[in-house]
């Protein structure tokens, strides 16, 4: 992908969202969460500091799908065979959009929290 055209690599990288949207399941649904956050926010009105840890968070969570799902291909592809090294490094994978996700679910109780006047 060096020194290709900057629309080419965009290209690239969304082929690998649109890929990643028909194949997997979970990036589906964090990317419907991610679509309706807007909406929840606009309705919450928060500040402007809650939209951008939000909106970074949500993306956050997109972006270790895909790294997920990318490292998932490529070990399936490299090592189509069971071994407890491949299962280790799938579910650490899986493990870290695990935590960015229950981080995620935690801002989002503390925005709401905010918004309602229970936090300050």
């Amino acid at each position: 992908m060096k020194n290709r055209g900057m629309r080419q690599r965009l290209g690239f990288a969304w082929e690998g969202i649109a890929a990643a949207w028909r194949n997997e399941r979970s990036f589906r649904i964090q990317t419907i969460f991610a679509l309706a956050l807007p909406v929840a926010l606009l309705l919450l009105r928060v500040s402007a500091v809650w939209w951008a840890l939000c909106l970074i968070i949500a993306l956050l969570v997109l972006a270790a799908e895909l790294f997920n799902t990318a490292l998932e291909s490529l070990i399936d592809h490299l090592h189509p065979e069971i071994h407890p090294a491949i299962g280790t490094a799938k579910d650490c994978a899986a493990g870290a959009v695990l935590l960015l996700s229950a981080g995620a679910v935690i801002v989002g109780v503390i925005v709401v929290l905010v918004a309602l006047g229970v936090l300050s």
